[in-house]
C-alpha cells in the first residue's frame, strides 16, 4: 500500500495588465507569452492526461487579476492578434531559411506550434480558457483553489489597515464564487506571505487551508511534531501546508536543477534580438523584444549555443521525469519510516511550466503517466483531499515567514520600493474612512464610486510591483503602475468628499481600470 502522498501545486498568477488607451502595449505581452507558452500547454496536457484515462492530482490558482484579463475582450482580440503576427514570422522563417534545413526544421516547429496553439484558443475554446480550466475541474483532477484579490502582500497591509486585508481575502474570495460556481477550499497566500491574524481572514472567507514556506511552519510555535510533512491547523480553523523546499528547488533552480540542462531550450536566446528588423516584420513593431521564436538551447558553460534539437530536449525530460520519481519515492519511503503518512507539498509558479522552462510542461506530464504506470510508494493528492482522509492534526501558531531571497519580506520591503508604503497606508486608511462615512448611502453614484475607489486601491497593492522595482525588471513601470493608482485613487477620494464627482473622470477610470464588477467596498467598513 502507498505509505504517503504528493500534492503539486501550481500558481498562475500576473498582475492587471491591460491599456486600452494605446493601440499597442509592450507589458500586454506577458500575458500573450504566458498563455501561449504556460496556460495552454498546461490545459492540453491535463486534457491529453484525462482523455488517455490517466489518473492525477493536481492542484492550481488561477488569481483574479489573472482571472480578469483572460475574460476581458479587449485582451483576447490582441492576443489574437499576437497569435496571427507569430504564425506570421514562423511562416516567413520557414521561407528564410529554406537551404538551412536545422533552422528550417525549427522554424516549421513554431509554425506547427502557433497554428496549434490559434486552433485551441479560437476554434476548441472560443477565446475562454476559463471554461477549459473549469472542464478539468469537473473531473476531480484539477482544483482550482482562490487567491487574494490582486496579490497584495497581506502582512504588510494587515500591519496598517486590517480592513484592507481583509478587503482582498474577500474580495477574491467572490471573484471564485462568481467564476466557479462554490468557495475554494484552499486559499494562496501571495509571495506565501504569512503574519498572524490573517489566518482570521482565511476563516470568514470559509477556507480550508493555504500554504507556507518551511520556515513559516518550523518556527511555528509549539514546534510542529511531524516536521512539514504534515498540515497544521491554525487556532481560528484553517490548515497550513509547508512546501517542500529540496524538491522544489530540484525544478526551479535554473543552477542545480532540471531546467539548467544543456538539451533544454534556451529562454534568453530570441529571434526577436538576434535576426535583422526587416526580418522581424510587424511583431517587433519597430523595437527588440521577445518574439518567442527561440532556435537555440543552452549548451555547455563557455561554448557557443547550438541549435535546439527536439529529440535531445525529449530525452533528457524523460531522465528528469524518472529521476524526480525516483528521488520523492525514496525521501516519501524515509519520512514514512517515522510513523505516519507524510505528505510532501511541492508549489510552484505555473510560468514556470512552459515559458521559462520550455519543457516544463512535458516533465509534468510524463511524471504523472511514469506515477500512474508503476506501483509507487506513494499517491499524488490534493491538500483539500488529505484533509478529508487526514483530519487529525496539530495545532500551531505559524511564524510570520514568505517565500523569495531571505523568506521575510526582504523582496517587498526594500530601499528601492519602501517609499510606496506610507501612500498604500494612508489610501488604506482613507477607503476605510469613506467607507464607514456612506454605508447607508445608496445611490447609484455612491455606489460607483466606492467600487471604483476599491479597484484602484486593490490594484496599487498588487505585490508585484514592489518586486518588479526590487529586481529593477520593469522598475519605471511598476513605479507609474503604483503611483497612477494611487493618484486616481486620492482624485476620486476628494471630489467624493466634497460632493464634487467628475463623472467623465469617474467614467475614464471605470474604462481604464475594467476589473472587478461585483467587487464588495463594504469589506472595507
Amino acid at each position: 500500500m502507498p505509505s504517503g502522498f504528493l500534492a503539486l501545486i501550481l500558481h498562475a498568477h500576473l498582475p492587471f495588465v491591460r491599456h486600452p488607451e494605446h493601440e499597442y502595449f509592450l507589458e500586454e505581452d506577458w500575458l500573450f507569452e504566458a498563455i501561449t507558452e504556460t496556460y495552454i500547454p498546461l490545459l492540453q496536457m491535463m486534457h491529453r492526461l484525462v482523455d488517455d484515462g490517466v489518473p492525477f492530482k493536481l492542484t492550481m490558482s488561477i488569481t483574479p487579476t489573472l482571472c480578469a484579463m483572460l475574460q476581458d475582450e479587449l485582451l483576447r482580440e490582441r492576443y489574437v492578434r499576437h497569435l496571427n503576427l507569430l504564425i506570421d514570422l514562423a511562416e516567413r522563417e520557414r521561407r528564410r531559411n529554406r537551404n538551412n534545413p536545422k533552422v528550417r526544421e525549427l522554424a516549421e516547429f513554431y509554425f506547427a506550434l502557433f497554428s496549434d496553439t490559434e486552433r485551441f484558443f479560437v476554434e476548441q475554446w472560443k477565446c475562454d480558457l476559463l471554461a477549459a480550466f473549469r472542464e478539468l475541474r469537473k473531473t476531480g483532477a484539477l482544483e482550482i483553489i482562490g487567491c487574494a484579490a490582486t496579490h497584495g502582500l497581506l502582512p504588510l497591509i494587515q500591519q496598517q489597515s486590517r480592513a484592507a486585508a481583509r478587503a482582498q481575502v474577500l474580495i477574491g474570495r467572490d471573484v471564485y464564487v462568481d467564476l466557479f460556481g462554490g468557495e475554494p477550499n484552499g486559499f494562496w497566500l501571495p509571495e506565501c506571505a504569512y503574519a498572524p491574524g490573517l489566518e482570521s481572514f482565511l476563516q470568514e472567507a470559509n477556507v480550508r487551508w493555504s500554504f507556507l514556506d518551511a520556515h513559516g511552519v518550523m518556527f511555528g510555535k509549539p514546534p510542529p511534531r511531524r516536521s512539514i510533512y504534515a498540515p497544521y491547523y491554525t487556532s481560528a480553523g484553517p490548515a497550513v501546508f509547508a512546501r517542500d523546499r529540496d524538491s522544489s528547488r530540484q525544478v526551479w533552480s535554473a543552477h542545480e536543477g532540471y531546467p539548467g540542462d544543456p538539451a533544454y531550450r534556451e529562454f534568453y536566446r530570441d529571434a526577436g534580438f538576434d535576426l535583422l528588423m526587416e526580418h522581424l516584420g510587424p511583431i517587433a513593431r519597430g523595437s527588440r523584444k521577445f518574439s518567442g521564436v527561440k532556435y537555440y538551447r543552452i549548451t555547455g558553460r563557455g561554448e557557443e549555443k547550438e541549435l535546439y534539437d527536439r529529440e535531445a530536449a525529449e530525452k533528457a525530460v524523460e531522465t528528469h521525469a524518472a529521476h524526480f520519481l525516483e528521488q520523492r519515492r525514496q525521501q516519501i519511503r524515509q519520512i514514512s519510516e517515522s510513523g505516519f503518512d507524510p505528505v510532501v507539498v511541492v508549489p510552484f509558479d505555473a510560468e514556470l511550466f512552459g515559458h521559462w522552462w520550455f519543457e516544463g510542461p512535458r516533465f509534468l506530464e510524463l511524471f504523472i503517466r511514469k506515477t500512474a504506470q508503476e506501483q509507487q510508494d506513494f499517491n499524488l493528492t490534493t491538500p483539500s483531499e488529505f484533509l478529508q482522509t487526514h483530519p487529525t492534526q496539530q495545532t500551531i501558531e505559524p511564524a510570520t515567514s514568505t517565500w523569495g531571497e531571505n523568506g521575510y519580506l526582504g523582496v517587498w520591503l526594500d530601499p528601492s520600493n519602501a517609499w510606496i508604503y506610507p501612500h498604500l497606508h494612508t489610501a488604506s486608511q482613507r477607503m476605510s474612512d469613506t467607507a464607514r462615512r456612506h454605508a447607508e448611502d445608496s445611490s447609484p453614484l455612491a455606489d460607483r464610486v466606492l467600487k471604483q475607489m476599491a479597484r484602484e486601491l486593490l490594484l496599487a497593492q498588487s505585490s508585484d510591483w514592489a518586486f518588479l522595482m526590487k529586481t529593477g525588471t520593469a522598475k519605471e513601470y511598476a513605479a507609474k503602475r503604483t503611483m497612477d493608482h494611487l493618484a486616481r485613487f486620492n482624485r476620486l477620494h476628494d471630489q467624493f468628499n466634497t460632493n464634487d464627482v467628475d463623472e467623465k473622470f469617474l467614467q475614464d477610470c471605470e474604462w481604464r481600470d475594467k476589473l472587478f464588477p461585483n467587487v464588495n467596498w463594504h469589506y472595507y467598513i
